[in-house]
């Protein structure tokens, strides 16, 4: 008999995924629907009530006690409300109040994808016994949470640690935050294909012209695909070492869809790293890949929920 499980969301400017979780972490149910991102707000919540649909239809259902939600940022987790960059369609959207009524009442508590992926990182994967972490989100866009002093530390609205917004090119692409240069602009899959495409990088018969395509290419030894890799690698370090030269973390993990690429990005990462990370207490800041895979934001978002929101363990917040 399962008791006390938890729903959790994934929510990102790619898929809207979800499941249920038990207090082990384990998945055991889930569901999934593309992120239609580019359409009305209206519209991405119908997506979101539908996986919550296929959830609730299971007799699992009548256990899940509580709804953790981890979603692309930057959210307002005192409000209850997201703003996700790559979802236009939501701006200060109330997607904890409209997520409790969908779901009959139950609490419901609101974490970014970044902090719900290093909340699962800190409890089961590579920044496990680590006291002071970055873990980043590398997918549609870039997020990241800190881990200090052994705690998750997300701040006071849940953004902390949100390392794609770091300008790390002054005079760079206009990014759709507003800022110019931001690490996201640089490093996420979308413009590491953009930029790929831009510099002469042709798709192959299959017309596949993803990260993960680019990635591909650069294995086998494409140039351009190379250089891709190679300046989103260098704008995940000049905004890795930043955030080690203010908090003092001693690892960053790397998740998302874009760390799939393998040493493609890990080994220019690391090389960069080293020419950014410069002061004596930086030095030893080593890089690791998430051991939590694409279950992070569910697993994270779970371990978030059971935390309760109390202060200092993670921003929330509950209904």
């Amino acid at each position: 008999m399962h008791t006390d499980l938890v729903a959790a969301l994934d929510i990102g400017g790619t898929k809207i995924a979800g499941a249920l979780v038990d207090g082990g972490g384990r998945i055991l149910l889930r569901a999934q629907r593309p992120t239609p991102a580019h359409e009305d707000g209206e519209s991405v919540m119908r997506t979101v009530e539908d996986v919550l649909g296929r959830l609730t239809v299971s007799p699992l259902w009548e256990h899940a006690m509580a709804v953790g939600i981890g979603s692309a940022g930057p959210v307002d987790a005192s409000a209850g409300t997201v703003s996700p960059v790559n979802v236009p369609g939501w701006r200060d959207f109330p997607l904890v109040e409209r997520v409790h009524r969908a779901v009959g009442g139950r609490p419901v508590t609101l974490v970014g994808d970044g902090v719900a992926m290093t909340a699962a990182e800190h409890w089961q994967g590579a920044a496990r016994g680590h006291d002071n972490a970055l873990c980043l989100v590398v997918s549609t866009g870039v997020g990241g949470g800190l881990v200090l002093d052994g705690r998750l530390h997300p701040g006071p609205t849940g953004n902390a640690g949100h390392i794609g917004h770091i300008s790390v090119d002054l005079d760079g692409d206009p990014c759709p935050c507003g800022s110019r240069g931001c690490v996201e602009r640089i490093a996420s899959g979308p413009n590491i294909a953009r930029r790929a495409l831009e510099q002469g990088w042709r798709p192959g018969p299959d017309g596949d012209a993803t990260a993960a395509a680019v990635a591909a290419a650069a294995r086998a030894g494409d140039p351009v695909a190379v250089a891709s890799f190679r300046r989103a690698a260098q704008a995940l370090a000049a905004g890795i070492a930043a955030t080690a030269t203010l908090v003092e973390i001693d690892i960053a993990v790397v998740g998302g869809g874009v760390a799939g690429a393998g040493d493609v990005l890990f080994t220019p990462l690391r090389r960069a790293l080293r020419e950014y990370a410069t002061l004596s207490f930086a030095q030893r800041l080593q890089v690791a890949p998430a051991l939590t895979g694409t279950d992070a934001g569910l697993v994270g978002a779970a371990a978030a929920t059971a935390l309760g929101g109390r202060p200092g363990e993670a921003a929330a917040y509950v209904v």
